[in-house]
């Protein structure tokens, strides 16, 4: 499975995503589009960006009753994404009904991954706000595993979890890992972190990778530099 960089586009308007992609006149990196943006700029956005001969990673995280989820992904499939995710703690039927509402008339979907735990949530943030008391790397690992009991192609988890969770559901079980930063930039608000080359070691298949390209003096040497750290 060949690894990726994927570029975090964490922006609140059309105008600001495409001043920031035209920087890259050689590459074309592999962009996520979250929420600010999606709720921003609406679903044209996507097909803008994918026109542009971009990758796309959808993060809404979607989470809800079975039949909702189904319907949503639906419309979400149509959009022509590579890959979308929603919570794990969605349960099994869940992300099963998601699965199915992604899956296109001629058997093709975007790749479907599920949220475990996020990386800004520390294990004493989980204890008390969450009332969740097992180590967060066993909740991880369970929820890591309902995925694949529901037939996704992988999940979101810190890149410290990606290793253990390569040995608990397989090594083409898919771990896209955020709280990637340089070794000598800043951490932010990210609490369970790792360099680019860390997360290649430790088996992440996918980086996301926000702040440190978008808001470096120089984003596409920053974005060269992960890809160096990361893929070659």
């Amino acid at each position: 499975m060949g690894k990726d960089v994927i570029v975090a586009c964490d922006f609140s308007s059309k105008k600001e995503v495409f001043e920031f992609l035209d920087l890259f006149t050689e590459e074309k990196p592999y962009v996520k589009i979250g929420m600010e943006l999606f709720y921003g700029a609406g679903p044209e956005i996507v097909k803008e960006i994918k026109k542009r001969g971009h990758k796309i990673f959808l993060d809404l995280k979607l989470h809800d009753i079975p039949n909702t989820v189904m319907k949503s992904m639906a419309v979400l499939s149509s959009l022509d994404v590579d890959m979308t995710n929603l919570h794990a703690a969605g349960t099994i039927p869940m992300m099963e009904a998601a699965l199915k509402g992604l899956t296109r008339e001629d058997g093709t979907r975007p790749l479907l991954i599920a949220v475990t735990q996020l990386t800004s949530t520390s294990q004493e943030q989980m204890t008390q706000d969450l009332l969740i008391n097992e180590p967060i790397d066993k909740v991880v690992m369970h929820y890591a595993d309902n995925a694949r009991k529901a037939g996704l192609d992988g999940i979101v988890c810190s890149p410290l979890e990606a290793a253990k969770v390569k040995e608990c559901c397989g090594q083409n079980f898919i771990t896209v890992t955020p709280g990637v930063r340089f070794a000598d930039g800043d951490v932010g608000d990210q609490k369970r972190i790792m360099t680019p080359a860390q997360a290649k070691l430790n088996g992440s298949d996918y980086i996301v990778v926000g702040r440190p390209v978008t808001k470096a003096e120089n984003p596409v040497e920053a974005y060269r530099r992960c890809v160096r750290e990361f893929v070659d």
